[in-house]
């Protein structure tokens, strides 16, 4: 497992400073007023908490990396928001993604899935898993950025909200360590496939 962190550490580095290099990008989308710097981080930070098919993603990927443990507890919730902002400058820049709604609520679908049933895959499908649903959720938020808003800013501020997200989620997810809290994450996993079907239905419809 050691060693497929740190191959896989140096990739995520990477990723990191190209999310952050296209993020500054002088894009005529991300040339906002210095007025809607405020409003554009509250607004970004906010987004995430405003639709419960977010939420439940973002909370079961916190809590699906506590049951994997080390390093998938503090790798996947890395790996979210690096995919994600990736996702959101898409969205600021108008590249089109197909099924964005049916990819976020399939997001929920599998990985309640994948926490109901325990399933400890190999840490690189785990984190591909992730990043997949993570770009449809970046993409998602970065089409709905208000006008005048701060695109830098909404963009960290719904990095911020995603990362908080998945804090609670292994906060929630540290009771694996007992029988009971299996049992009870196996219960917030069947939540979370609930819900995420719910809205692939509402998706699809």
């Amino acid at each position: 497992m050691t060693t497929s962190a740190n191959r896989i550490l140096p990739a995520c580095s990477g990723l990191a400073i190209l999310c952050a290099a296209m993020l500054l990008l002088p894009l005529p989308a991300l040339a906002h007023v210095e007025a809607g710097a405020a409003g554009g981080f509250l607004s970004g930070l906010s987004h995430p908490i405003s639709g419960l098919d977010h939420i439940l993603a973002m909370v079961a990927v916190g809590i699906w990396g506590a049951q994997l443990g080390r390093p998938a507890i503090w790798l996947l919730p890395v790996v979210f928001p690096l995919l994600m902002a990736f996702g959101g400058f898409a969205g600021l820049v108008g590249w089109e993604l197909p099924a964005i709604e049916v990819g976020i609520a399939l997001s929920a679908v599998v990985l309640g899935a994948l926490i109901l049933g325990q399933a400890r895959l190999p840490l690189g499908l785990a984190i591909l898993i992730v990043a997949f649903f993570a770009v449809f959720h970046g993409h998602a938020h970065g089409t709905e950025m208000a006008d005048g808003d701060s695109a830098l800013l909404y963009s960290i501020g719904f990095v911020i909200a995603t990362g908080l997200l998945h804090a609670a989620g292994i906060a929630l997810g540290l009771i694996h360590h007992w029988e009971t809290g299996r049992v009870l994450l196996r219960a917030a996993g069947s939540v979370v496939l609930a819900g995420g079907l719910y809205f692939l239905w509402g998706a699809l419809a």
